[in-house]
C-alpha cells in the first residue's frame, strides 16, 4: 500500500483549534518522486482566519520516498559485516503560508518528517520498522497540541 490521503483530514487537536477538518484535492509534486496533495477548505471548531492554498501563501502536504532506492551491499567474505549500510530517506512534508506581521507578505512555514531506514531492514526486520513508525506518529499525535504551544510560545 502507498502512501495515499483521503480527504477530509482530521486535525490533531491544537490550543484553541479542537476539531479541525481539512478538505484536500491532489496536487503536482514539485519532484516526480513525490506525491502532494493541496488543503482547498478548512472547517471545525478555531479554524476562523486559517487559510486554504493559494499561489502566493502555500497549504501543502507532499510525501517523497528516495529518487533511487538503495539496496544492502555484499558482506565481507572473511569477517560476515557489511562495511556501509546505506539509508532510504522518505519524507513527508507540509507547507504552510503564514503572516510574520500584520500586513506582510506571508512566509512559508515547513514541517518535515524525515524517515531513515537502514537498507535491507525493509525485509530482515519489517515489523521493527513499523514499530518505530507507529510509536513515532503516535508520539507527535498524542502531543500535537503540545507541538504546537512550543512552537507559538518557545517553551518546551
Amino acid at each position: 500500500m502507498s502512501i495515499t490521503l483521503s480527504t477530509p483530514i482530521t486535525g490533531g487537536a491544537q490550543s484553541g483549534v479542537t476539531s479541525s477538518s481539512f478538505t484536500i484535492v491532489t496536487d503536482t509534486a514539485p519532484d516526480n518522486n513525490g506525491k502532494q496533495v493541496a488543503v482547498t477548505a478548512i472547517s471545525g471548531t478555531g479554524t476562523a482566519g486559517m487559510t486554504v492554498n493559494s499561489v502566493s501563501s502555500p497549504f501543502t502536504i507532499t510525501a517523497t520516498r528516495p529518487k533511487s532506492l538503495k539496496t544492502l551491499g555484499v558482506p565481507n567474505p572473511v569477517t560476515g559485516a557489511v562495511s556501509q549500510v546505506p539509508r532510504n530517506t522518505y519524507k513527508v512534508i507540509t507547507r504552510k503560508g503564514v503572516i510574520p506581521l500584520a500586513g506582510q507578505a506571508a512566509q512559508t512555514m515547513l514541517v518535515t518528517t524525515t524517515i531513515e531506514v537502514p537498507a535491507g531492514s525493509d525485509n530482515a526486520d519489517p515489523l521493527n520498522v513499523r514499530a518505530a513508525l507507529a510509536a513515532h506518529i503516535g508520539a507527535l499525535d498524542q502531543t500535537s497540541a503540545g507541538i504546537g504551544d512550543t512552537s507559538v510560545t518557545g517553551v518546551i
